[in-house]
């Protein structure tokens, strides 16, 4: 197998030119030091009072700012001073043209980001745009109505797919080069093998069949390698949850529902608008629940992967927080530790289980579109022909 180096050369020297940008965000922020608000707002018949929170509210704040995708990275914090501790990343804007300036202007929210002479205020998560003094307008249920911009800003979700891609560039393009110089792959590539040949042996020839494979093994392969290590790197101190994220397990699910439809024969769609060996009304009625069936099943996909990752998150940050809230430090951080180990643990076996189911099913719902059907009525003619067979 033979790769051309031009495509790695691309992809350094993209990544050389945008280097700059990144250290260009930096700059702001002095030591890369945010401050933390510790204070929530209370609307009461239209006032706004300030309360200090507790113990519990700073820590269900904690985990949902986890959870959650945001325009900077925290790696760690200093409530005595009320500091975080990370650097900020590039935000894009398209509001009267191209706005590009550092997320160390939003503050976290509690500045006002000031542009071209355009002003942004960041809220729950959301950019705004706003005045000088950064007020915003709410409707009766407490939501911002004020005009938000086109945001493609490079949030810590975005920077961690983008180096999952980058890293299963590395892995593959090592895997292939390793070929040129026997069958049996040096290095690394001893490690991806296995899983290659795991992935079809046990998901893509089982579900999908041996004449017709090969055309998805490069989806299945991107799919799992990409979910198995989003799962692992959220799994570190960085606070990146991108396969907890909806519009990412929507975004993957998606893919898996086009591929689906457009692969599919024939045979897929008769059985879905005109099931055969069945009567006329059954016909009619299968219609509607059959066409249903093509949406349900890529919404299975994105549901699970998105609720898994999610409830595992929640239920480590959990048994952290037992730490803080408890009374009793001695006896509540044994036992709080001892349980966060034993979850991380599960969490890592979870890793790769929801990326295999993943691509289990993703293969399965191909299959399913690009088998060759065969139809009941030349089953019976067989099964006539073998009982007149046997009589005679």
């Amino acid at each position: 197998m033979v790769i051309s180096k031009r495509p790695l050369h691309l992809f350094v020297a993209f990544a050389l030119a945008i280097v700059p940008f990144f250290s260009s965000a930096n700059t702001v922020l002095d030591s890369a030091q945010v401050v933390v608000e510790e204070t929530h707002e209370s609307h009461v018949e239209g006032h706004e009072t300030e309360e200090p929170l507790s113990k519990k509210d700073k820590v269900n704040a904690y985990i949902e700012h986890h959870l959650q995708d945001s325009h900077d990275f925290n790696f760690f914090s200093d409530e005595e001073k009320g500091m975080h501790y990370g650097f900020s990343l590039p935000v894009i804007l398209f509001d009267n043209g191209l706005q590009v300036f550092s997320s160390s202007k939003l503050h976290h929210g509690e500045t006002v980001a000031e542009n071209n002479g355009n002003y942004y205020k960041l809220y729950h998560g959301k950019i705004y745009k706003t005045d000088a003094s950064g007020e915003l307008t709410f409707d009766e249920h407490h939501h911002p109505i004020n005009d938000k911009p086109l945001d493609f800003s490079i949030t810590k979700n975005v920077v961690s797919m983008l180096f999952t891609s980058a890293l299963l560039l590395f892995m593959f393009i090592g895997l292939a080069k390793s070929y040129k110089k026997g069958p049996i792959p040096t290095g690394f590539g001893r490690v991806l093998e296995p899983l290659i040949i795991f992935i079809r042996e046990e998901i893509a020839i089982p579900n999908i069949g041996e004449k017709k494979y090969r055309k998805f093994m490069g989806f299945l392969l991107t799919v799992f390698f990409f979910i198995w290590l989003l799962n692992l790197l959220g799994m570190t101190p960085l606070g990146i949850n991108v396969t907890g994220n909806i519009a990412v397990t929507v975004c993957l699910a998606l893919f898996t529902f086009l591929i689906t439809q457009f692969s599919a024969n024939k045979d897929y769609w008769k059985h879905i608008f005109w099931m055969p060996g069945v009567p006329i009304p059954m016909k009619i009625i299968l219609m509607p629940i059959e066409l249903l069936g093509t949406l349900t099943k890529p919404f299975a996909l994105l549901i699970r992967l998105f609720a898994n990752i999610t409830a595992g998150h929640v239920v480590i940050m959990s048994l952290i927080a037992m730490i803080f809230v408890g009374k009793n430090l001695a006896a509540d951080m044994p036992i709080s530790l001892a349980l966060t180990l034993f979850i991380s643990i599960i969490e890592i076996l979870v890793a790769f289980l929801q990326a295999f189911i993943f691509t289990m099913l993703s293969s399965l719902f191909i299959g399913m579109a690009v088998q060759d059907h065969h139809h009941d009525e030349h089953h019976s003619e067989d099964l006539l022909g073998d009982h007149d067979n046997a009589i005679v």
